[in-house]
């Protein structure tokens, strides 16, 4: 079964949330594949993922230009439910969801101020509780890092 973590943004965007935890996956030696709703959305992480702070970027490819060079990717963008890099962990952006069953940790992040993200969010849970997923709920902290309840 999967574990699968809940991250309600209420603090901090995505955009401020995703790279602290997609640099945490690579620290644990995940390869991720992180699934947003459009592919305007993928571009628009992609580059912010090479940009988010002045001394560092994460090592990232995505289906516009890098198809061939997918295997060799750490973190994979799409909003396709694909896995070309051969991923252990699927990170959920912007509504999307993706069958969790391959992967061995799914980081669901959802927006706690759109009352729809947060009803989708709950249905999720239910649905993969029931079949039989190990959940986790996390809230954002003060200091930007993530405490499980």
């Amino acid at each position: 079964m999967t574990e699968i973590g809940f991250y309600h943004l209420t603090l901090f965007s995505l955009e401020q949330a995703l790279p602290k935890l997609l640099e945490k996956a690579l620290e644990k030696g995940y390869r991720t594949v992180v699934v947003t709703d459009t592919p305007a959305r993928v571009e628009h992480l992609s580059a912010h993922l090479w940009t988010y702070t002045d001394d560092s970027w994460l090592p990232h490819g995505s289906g516009a230009g890098d198809r061939e060079n997918a295997t060799h990717q750490p973190i994979w963008l799409t909003s396709e439910e694909e896995n070309p890099n051969q991923a252990t962990a699927v990170v959920l952006c912007h509504g999307a969801s993706v069958a969790v069953g391959g992967y061995a940790r799914c980081l669901t992040l959802f927006d706690g101020n759109d009352s729809q993200a947060v009803q989708e969010a709950r249905r999720l849970w239910s649905q993969w509780k029931a079949e039989g997923h190990t959940l986790v709920y996390y809230q954002q902290s003060p200091n930007g890092g993530w405490v499980a309840r």
